[in-house]
């Protein structure tokens, strides 16, 4: 629930240590992921088209903010880069040894130009 009547809300006793920063900012990041996931929900919850229009297009400045924390994370903790680089080899490790992985490209502010049937299935990636 919202607490802006309460003057002292988001209001920190003294400085942060660079530890405590780093973990404000890391809740900070998921905030915007969170926000993201609701307006999107309630652009798929419309039919509206200037709502949707609307709400797809705040979720996607949020997608912005969750970018500019990202970055700023990655200054203010010198291993997050090699952390975030890891988990991207990891993952491009398990789609070199998937065979009829999904590929999707998308183009501009997430429109779908191409998608092709997986020859995969769930039983599949258990194999």
């Amino acid at each position: 629930m919202p607490d802006f009547a309460n003057p002292f809300s988001g209001m920190v006793p003294r400085k942060m240590t660079n530890e405590e920063l780093i973990r404000a900012i890391r809740l900070d990041f998921s905030a915007e992921e969170e926000a993201v996931h609701l307006y999107m929900a309630h652009a798929d919850a419309t039919d509206d088209p200037i709502a949707k229009k609307v709400l797809i297009d705040i979720a996607n400045e949020e997608r912005v903010h969750a970018g500019e924390f990202q970055r700023l994370l990655s200054m203010l903790a010198p291993d997050e880069e090699m952390f975030l680089a890891q988990g991207a080899d990891e993952v491009n490790k398990m789609q070199a040894e998937t065979e009829g992985a999904e590929q999707v490209a998308y183009e501009g502010e997430g429109e779908l130009i191409e998608q092709k049937e997986t020859g995969g299935t769930i039983g599949s990636l258990f194999e």
